[in-house]
């Protein structure tokens, strides 16, 4: 079923995921860190965005690198978001 189109704001044409890695823990001093050093682990979280009709809810933990993509489609799947193929991804899929 086709969704109809409809004008977004500026700044909400994109759907936006972030990832969030884990600092603490890592210098000695407590409440300290050490610059460009994380954890292999953190949260992917969706932005606010009043366009695509998304409304953020809690961060959903990652605990490895390879984890990631399992989180993202899970926030993907949990927010109703809808991907579609780009010309590279074309090459491996065929109508059934």
């Amino acid at each position: 079923m086709a969704t109809k189109s409809k004008k977004a704001k500026h700044g909400e044409k994109m759907i936006e995921i972030r990832l969030r890695f884990w600092t603490n823990g890592i210098a000695e001093e407590k409440g300290n860190i050490i610059p460009k050093q994380a954890w292999t682990s953190g949260v992917v979280s969706i932005d606010r965005n009043e366009s695509h009709g998304i409304q953020p809810t809690n961060p959903l933990p990652f605990h490895s690198l390879l984890d990631i993509g399992r989180v993202v489609e899970k926030v993907l799947i949990t927010h109703d978001i809808i991907l579609h193929p780009g010309n590279r991804d074309e090459k491996y899929l065929q109508p059934l």
